[in-house]
């Protein structure tokens, strides 16, 4: 099981036991457990039994819980709680916006037993009527449950990637003789799949694919389709004869861009982009194909990346030490390090009040003295308060070389709150750059409603770049703003959000979303040098 599997056992584990109204002591304990092994960049499954009891909060009962977990992919306390609740509450602890608490309410007093009936129940005004909730919260989660049963099926990239490609091995294993590559959304690496695609090189017969976790599966004469696992969908198209190369460039898609070669056929993809006169396009940048903008002459890579920006340490809620973050950044190849912990209002992240920030500036400097090659950044990811101010006062924001302002609290918002909040935020002169702008959370939340481009235009007026987090959960800001953003002359930085110092490979997501949105490496402010990105911080300084 992955850190993450075995965090969402612990979360649910706790939900189950808050429905049962058991300890809020260990139920807490098991909260903890799993926002920490959430973060934790470390494989459990690469660690001994003593370096996981050595793990902040963990100790010797989570620990024999999390070699249950890895032993055997079940946790008998979590089978017990699980035998209580149908399959369908369970389904919806997961839901965000949905506490235990309402859930067992539902249950009890309505006799709903999964997503699907408490819709219907919003739909019929029932919950209005159940002590605790109202019009308000109804309607809430009546916008939550939508967003969960309509994305249900969908899977992260970056949670079905390593799957995926071990799927590829097996396939290839199946029928050695064959080319299989894949294709579609999988091989543009969107964000959010909602099928996993392959391509088989022509053949009369279809081989046996012998695909373990199979639930079903159906077969015509040029595609074969199956669900997969817990419901991921895979699709597998054969071929035209002697034309891999053509139905490959046909499925990859987007269809916006494969419309161009309507009733042509080439024999390799670079053919087919010549003929409508662009260079060979990699298929994770043909997402944002609009033939109206020019594919720049240098789109930033992964590999352009110099400084790692937007990475928290102990001193708010990360797993690392500043020094191992500073060593693992080096390591990786990095040339800076910009550490941003949360402000001391987030109060639930740790947040830094002025004694922890002047004693990590004071480390920062020794570290800096020490390794002279490598620079250290004193940042802060300070919250943007209800009224659009930043946390701190001025004197103390001031002393800070990066500030990046984040909206944390107080999200459910319109488009005018929202949208006027950042901007007041964008023009406060210490913000040097937007955080996660739009608050998404992929298969989460939406995120709140904004005007993207009066935000774009507000930071083009003040000097301010955004952030592309990287995180795989927010990928946000999202591609499909780049090309306004660089119209306007924006910059932007690929930030992994690090909680933990493996976290910082989350970089290479972040270089995926600013490829699909065909970003040119001179807009990308951490392709630059420490020294580039310093100065563009001191804005007229």
């Amino acid at each position: 099981m992955t850190n993450k599997e075995i965090a969402r056992a612990f979360r649910l584990l706790g939900k189950l036991m808050e429905m049962e109204g058991e300890n809020p002591f260990k139920i807490r304990s098991y909260e903890s457990a799993a926002g920490l092994l959430s973060k934790l960049g470390t494989p459990l499954s690469e660690m001994t039994e003593e370096e996981i009891k050595g793990l902040k909060g963990v100790g010797s009962a989570i620990s024999g819980k999390i070699q249950e977990l890895l032993a055997g992919g079940k946790m008998k306390t979590l089978e017990r709680y699980k035998e209580k609740v149908p399959e369908g509450i369970q389904e919806m602890l997961q839901i965000k916006g949905l506490g235990a608490k309402k859930v067992k309410v539902a249950w009890d007093e309505l006799g709903v037993e999964n997503a699907t009936e408490l819709l219907y129940a919003c739909n019929e005004n029932r919950l209005i009527e159940l002590k605790g909730f109202g019009a308000k919260t109804q309607e809430e989660i009546r916008k939550q449950l939508e967003f969960f049963l309509r994305n249900r099926s969908n899977v992260l990239f970056a949670n079905v990637e390593l799957a995926a490609k071990e799927l590829l091995d097996h396939l290839r294993s199946c029928a050695p003789g064959l080319r299989w590559e894949m294709t579609g959304d999988l091989r543009r690496q969107e964000q959010v799949l909602g099928k996993l695609e392959y391509l088989m090189e022509y053949a009369d017969e279809w081989p046996n694919l012998n695909i373990a976790n199979l639930q079903e599966e159906r077969l015509d004469a040029g595609q074969w389709e199956g669900i997969w696992g817990e419901q991921t969908k895979v699709i597998i198209y054969k071929a035209a004869k002697n034309g891999f190369e053509d139905s490959w460039l046909k499925t990859t898609g987007p269809e916006a861009l494969t419309g161009q070669w309507e009733n042509q056929h080439f024999n390799s993809e670079e053919l087919a982009f010549q003929s409508i006169g662009y260079p060979l396009i990699s298929a994770e940048c043909r997402t944002s194909w609009i033939g109206e903008y020019n594919f720049p002459e240098k789109l930033v890579n992964l590999d352009d990346i110099r400084g790692v920006i937007h990475a928290h340490t102990t001193s708010s809620d990360g797993i690392h030490t500043l020094r191992e973050m500073s060593e693992y950044s080096q390591d990786q190849g990095y040339s800076y390090l910009a550490v941003t912990d949360h402000s001391q209002i987030a109060v639930y992240a740790d947040g830094m009040d002025e004694p922890k920030v002047l004693a990590q500036w004071e480390e920062i400097d020794q570290l800096n003295r020490q390794h002279p090659q490598f620079r250290i950044i004193k940042g802060i990811e300070c919250d943007i308060l209800n009224d659009g101010s930043l946390d701190y006062d001025d004197d103390l924001r001031s002393g800070f070389e990066l500030v990046i302002a984040s909206i944390h609290t107080n999200i459910k918002m319109d488009e005018e709150k929202a949208t006027a909040r950042l901007i007041r935020a964008i023009e406060h002169p210490h913000t040097n750059m937007v955080g996660h702008p739009t608050g998404r959370l992929l298969l989460g939340r939406s995120g709140y409603p904004l005007d993207i481009h009066k935000v774009i235009d507000a930071c083009a007026a003040n000097q301010v770049a955004i952030e592309i987090n990287a995180s795989p959960y927010r990928l946000d800001l999202d591609w499909k703003y780049i090309p306004y953003a660089v119209e306007r002359g924006v910059m932007l930085s690929i930030n992994p959000d690090a909680h933990a110092k493996e976290a910082i490979d989350q970089i290479r997501f972040g270089a995926i979303i600013a490829r699909k949105g065909w970003l040119p490496m001179s807009n990308c402010l951490n392709a630059q040098s420490a020294e580039e990105f310093l100065q563009f911080c001191k804005k007229n300084g």
